[in-house]
């Protein structure tokens, strides 16, 4: 009787072990040295601040109305006191480009032909145009004074705040 009272204990026994063998291997921490490295790192390191700019002070602009205009009210364009050297042809026939204001216009292109060279300019309306040196065009009597592979230029005339006709000159790039 003691003999087959050892054989169910053996019987069990592996069983048993097996069991104990399985929950030691889960009981083991496999992150500890993860969870080591994020509780020191958290504590130890310290992000590096930049320092705050410097403030500048702001500097301010007193307007002085002694002999200026009124920045609020709308100038009116007078005539020329004089007429003087820049004034335009007022009396001149205006071509069909300067009925558009100069940044509605597009170059698209050029062209040449017999050793002169042309541009092509879209207007808001989508019609081409040829323009050539010598022509008009934009709302402040520009006139063609150079055509690139890639640009007008121009030089228009407009007045200023006190009524004198000045010029500036102003430039058409090429849009594709």
């Amino acid at each position: 009787m003691t003999r087959s009272r050892f054989n169910a204990k053996c019987s069990v026994s592996p069983l048993l072990l097996a069991c104990l063998v399985l929950l030691t291997g889960c009981g083991q921490d496999q992150y500890s040295d993860l969870r080591e490295f994020m509780d020191t790192t958290g504590t130890t390191a310290q992000p590096a601040l930049e320092p705050l700019p410097e403030v500048k002070p702001q500097t301010t602009f007193i307007y002085e109305p002694e002999d200026s205009p009124d920045p609020f009210q709308p100038r009116s364009l007078k005539q020329a006191k004089g007429g003087g050297e820049f004034q335009p042809d007022l009396s001149r026939p205006k071509g069909p480009l300067e009925q558009f204001p100069l940044d509605g216009l597009r170059m698209v292109g050029t062209i040449s032909k017999d050793n002169q060279r042309f541009a092509l300019v879209r207007t808001p309306e989508s019609t081409l145009f040829r323009v050539k040196k010598g022509d008009y065009m934009g709302l402040n009597f520009g006139l063609v004074i150079g055509i690139t592979d890639l640009s007008i230029e121009l030089r228009e005339t407009v007045q200023d705040g006190v009524g004198d006709w000045t010029e500036t000159k102003a430039t058409l790039a090429l849009q594709e």
